[in-house]
């Protein structure tokens, strides 16, 4: 911890959220690929299958609809801890003995890894986007690697 504590705050935050995001991709996998592989065992058919994620994706584009304006009116650490959260509740919901993942709980709680998702998602870029300066951002974004105004040779 003391290596952190040699960095300016900007970067430590940087490391927090950029850790924070990898750590929640990789859970957000795992639910889904316990899902796929559960009731691939139950013998559903592939199209049965990618249908338990409609909720997933239903609420996940209904919370980018509200997302911003989540961000903006409770900030955007709050909308992260919050998407953090409900992350952890979906991943408790398949603590459940193997009996009683029925369709309706799961597609539930792909509904609130949905939302978490895209709480964390929304968060997090906006996030890093206050983090990186102003010409920063632009010189990034310009798709050259050229500073703007500079020909390329």
């Amino acid at each position: 911890m003391s290596m952190l504590a040699g960095l300016s705050p900007s970067i430590r935050q940087y490391l927090l959220v950029t850790g924070n995001y990898w750590a929640f991709t990789l859970t957000d996998g795992a639910l889904r690929m316990l899902v796929v592989l559960h009731f691939h065992d139950l013998d559903y058919s592939p199209l049965q299958i990618a249908m338990l994620f409609l909720f997933y994706e239903i609420f996940g584009v209904i919370t980018n609809l509200v997302g911003g304006w989540l961000g903006a009116r409770l900030g955007l650490n709050r909308t992260m801890n919050i998407g953090l959260a409900m992350q952890v509740v979906a991943l408790s919901m398949l603590l459940v003995p193997a009996s009683m993942l029925t369709v309706p709980w799961v597609m539930a709680a792909q509904a609130l890894s949905g939302i978490a998702k895209d709480l964390n998602k929304m968060s997090a870029k906006s996030a890093i986007k206050t983090l990186v300066p102003a010409n920063a951002e632009a010189h990034f974004t310009s798709g050259s690697p050229f500073s703007p105004g500079q020909k390329m040779p």
